[in-house]
């Protein structure tokens, strides 16, 4: 599966000030239900001032009220990709809540790259699965390129669906002009500055439930979308609640990440600014600009923020957690494993407990992670949390061939929430590696017709190949399309996708275009998913001496990853090892022999015509 990014990992509080004294103190690195982090009600604030919510700019007369908290902290219910792992989850709503607040969103549901596809990238990190959402909303039930106007398919689905259908035909004239396209065409003409354009307001994927409390009661339901409706009211009344604009602003990072829409962040830029202008240095904003620079993929500004905002409160969750993906992507593993458990000694709880299980997973550790997080599930108090918690059990199941174990975690998830999007993309990963290749489609049809996100179009484009059936081929390209098309969006809203692309377009497309993606990305840093990209990228291109030290590298943590122990036996293969070839491709087909249609096929192909030839 893709790695978990930071990104989808959920935000389920933002937990500014209660401090250690003030609550009981928590079991470290074993879950238990959270004392109650209370906030303050908000001060009265000058009614008269002429800020705007919408935008987090403009600025009428200085006023004196201010709250000391983000409304609403509560720890009632993401993904992962992430900071931390308390997710406010949620989706945007089709219409831009900046400029029609008033409106009702619609529920949306957010998808991880993959079901804890999320975690962090490269060694260490945050989970990936995100938070579950409420409300089922509407199903296309695997719409292809040509179903743009299905009903139950999001328009802006439908909107990348057409680009991409261009893309197929007309790939290299189209695609160079996409980023654009998708920038109107997927946030209704607001891309970048929250304009006046209105987007449709027609429905989308249901909405994630949200954790973190961004809203008095609202969001403790997990109705992201409603919440932030209340908070752009209570801000035109209250223009200056620092606390409030920075959860505003945190929850329009996790409307961009739940539902794959960076349009959302220059948003989330402005409102997190503005809580700043009015409160320097305040945590809660700090903590919110960590979160903001890792959806972004700017894991050293993430560092930075979140070290800033840990100077002021040193027990931040959000800016604990944000630490240690950031640490984690940044392949500082050492750094994140204290991070970890100083987190853990700080702000002990779901959030903090997945990235500490992520940590020694990464570390090859797989019985500590699984303890941690079967303990976490055993405490789960609400559907979110259990939603969360068992698809992460279930992909650290699926990582070691355990399909049985992993679609137990995953119907646990679904009984907790049907329409959780990373378990139904899990589930359809098991289903797969399990042989159920109908049940397999099926699940992620449904799963890309609601968020068309790189992972699972890569994984649908693979099955389509490995089913072979007439027009499965032209179906594959349309999925490879459409990750060209996210990761054209993606860059028009600020967040560095060379990561994906690297990944993608090796095996999927544009080999020129990996091996620049997945250098640049090794020059930002080097975490065992960025060596593994870059390892795979330069096989690819036939620089297989090049890349044997990476592959080497991306292994040397012990993380048991079948996808890089079989890019380092194919690599090994390549330079004449063929016994260091053998041993990696039987040891990633034992792990997990059904860890991607094609590369599994590969891999055993390979490994037959070792045996054959000693």
């Amino acid at each position: 599966m893709p790695p978990r990014t930071t990104d989808s990992s959920p935000e389920r509080r933002d937990d500014d000030r209660p401090r250690p004294d003030q609550e009981p103190a928590p079991e470290r690195s074993v879950p238990a239900p959270d004392a109650g982090a209370g906030t303050e009600a908000p001060a009265e604030q000058a009614p008269h001032s002429t800020d705007d919510p919408d935008t987090g700019q403009g600025g009428g007369p200085a006023g004196d009220g201010r709250t000391d908290e983000a409304p609403g902290e509560e720890r009632d219910t993401r993904a992962g990709h992430a900071p931390v792992d308390e997710r406010v989850s949620g989706s945007a709503p089709d219409h831009d809540p900046d400029t029609r607040p008033d409106s009702t969103p619609s529920d949306e549901q957010d998808t991880r790259s993959g079901p804890g596809t999320a975690s962090t990238g490269a060694d260490g990190g945050a989970l990936a699965a995100e938070q579950p959402g409420s409300d089922a909303a509407t199903d296309s039930g695997g719409a292809s390129a040509d179903d743009t106007g299905a009903p139950g398919v999001d328009p802006r689905v439908a909107a990348v669906r057409r680009a991409a259908d261009g893309g197929r035909r007309w790939r290299a004239a189209q695609l160079a002009g996409c980023a654009a396209l998708l920038a109107v065409a997927l946030t209704g003409g607001a891309v970048a500055f929250g304009g006046a354009g209105g987007g449709p307001t027609g429905t989308g994927v249901d909405t994630v439930s949200a954790s973190g409390a961004l809203a008095p009661g609202v969001l403790a339901r997990g109705d992201l979308d409603s919440g932030i409706v209340s908070l752009q009211k209570h801000l035109r009344a209250q223009p200056r609640d620092f606390g409030s604009w920075a959860t505003l602003g945190v929850a329009y990072v996790e409307q961009a990440r739940t539902k794959g829409d960076p349009s959302r962040y220059p948003q989330a830029e402005r409102a997190l600014k503005r809580s700043l202008e009015l409160e320097p240095d305040n945590d809660q904003a700090l903590a919110g600009r960590a979160a903001l620079a890792a959806a972004r993929h700017d894991f050293t500004g993430a560092l930075t923020h979140a070290d800033r905002a840990l100077k002021q409160n040193p027990y931040n969750e959000r800016a604990l957690c944000s630490r240690v993906d950031a640490l984690v992507e940044l392949g500082r593993y050492d750094d994140a494993a204290q991070a970890a458990r100083t987190a853990d000694d700080r702000r002990p709880g779901v959030p903090v407990f997945t990235r500490y299980a992520y940590v020694h997973e990464l570390r090859g550790d797989v019985r500590t992670a699984r303890a941690v997080l079967e303990r976490a599930l055993s405490t789960a108090d609400s559907p979110a949390d259990v939603a969360y918690v068992a698809t992460a059990l279930g992909q650290l199941a699926w990582n070691q061939g355990e399909y049985k174990t992993a679609l137990g975690h995953y119907a646990r998830a679904l009984a907790a929430d049907e329409e959780y999007l990373p378990a139904l993309e899990g589930r359809a990963r098991a289903q797969a590696a399990s042989g159920d290749r109908a049940a397999a489609v099926e699940g992620l049809e449904r799963v890309v017709a609601r968020f068309p996100l790189p992972g699972p179009l890569v994984a649908l484009g693979e099955l389509y190949e490995d089913r072979g059936a007439d027009g499965d081929r032209a179906k594959a390209g349309d999925q490879y399309a459409l990750v060209d098309a996210w990761t054209a969006l993606a860059r028009a809203g600020g967040v560095n996708a060379d990561l994906d692309t690297a990944m993608a377009a090796a095996d999927h497309g544009d080999k020129k275009e990996a091996l620049r993606a997945a250098r640049a990305e090794w020059n930002r840093r080097h975490s065992v998913h960025t060596a593994d990209a870059l390892a795979w990228a330069l096989h690819v291109n036939g620089r297989d001496e090049e890349a044997l030290p990476y592959a080497r590298r991306a292994t040397a943590t012990g993380y048991r990853n079948a996808a890089f122990l079989y890019h380092r036996g194919i690599i090994e293969r390549a330079t004449g090892d063929d016994r260091e070839a053998r041993t990696h491709l039987k040891a990633a087909l034992d792990l997990n022999p059904g860890f991607s249609p094609l590369g599994a096929r590969e891999a055993r192909a390979a490994l037959k015509d070792l045996e054959g030839s000693r």
